[in-house]
């Protein structure tokens, strides 16, 4: 089984962006986190950040024919883009949002998630170890298929 992780905008600056909301470990510290539990799953993982939209779009179309599934933070393209939500949708793959905080307790706008529409599920507000919640939700979804 092979799942793309995939980071939207800002996330390159996790440790250094609002410690509060985020935490203080990297990007780096994440996906080996990340990289450890798919191991353990017998799961192969593939990671991309991009602050461009578009780049995240190709990846995901790129996902066509390659990845069994998507782990995406789309960060503040969550609340925008119609773009990502289209890309997922014509992929057909299955996907699970998640958010290291609860966009749901912050600003009026970041509660509306364009993606969410296109996911088998949404995990929010559990930092880090909510990837791997999500990385489990999605190897067992594809595993029931």
């Amino acid at each position: 089984m092979h799942i793309l992780v995939l980071n939207g905008p800002n996330l390159n600056m996790l440790g250094v962006r609002e410690p509060e909301h985020y935490g203080t470990e990297t990007l780096a510290d994440l996906e080996a986190m990340i990289s450890e539990e798919a191991a353990r799953l017998g799961i192969t993982v593939t990671f991309f950040q991009s602050n461009h939209e578009g780049a995240l779009v190709d990846k995901i179309q790129e996902a066509y024919g390659t990845a069994d599934g998507i782990l995406i933070n789309p960060a503040a393209y969550t609340h925008t883009s119609v773009a990502l939500l289209d890309a997922v949708k014509a992929v057909q793959l299955p996907t699970v949002e998640v958010h290291i905080s609860d966009p749901d307790s912050r600003d009026e706008f970041r509660k509306i998630s364009y993606i969410r529409q296109a996911c088998i599920a949404t995990v929010k507000g559990k930092g880090f170890p909510g990837y791997l919640e999500g990385l489990r939700l999605l190897a067992e979804h594809i595993r029931e298929k």
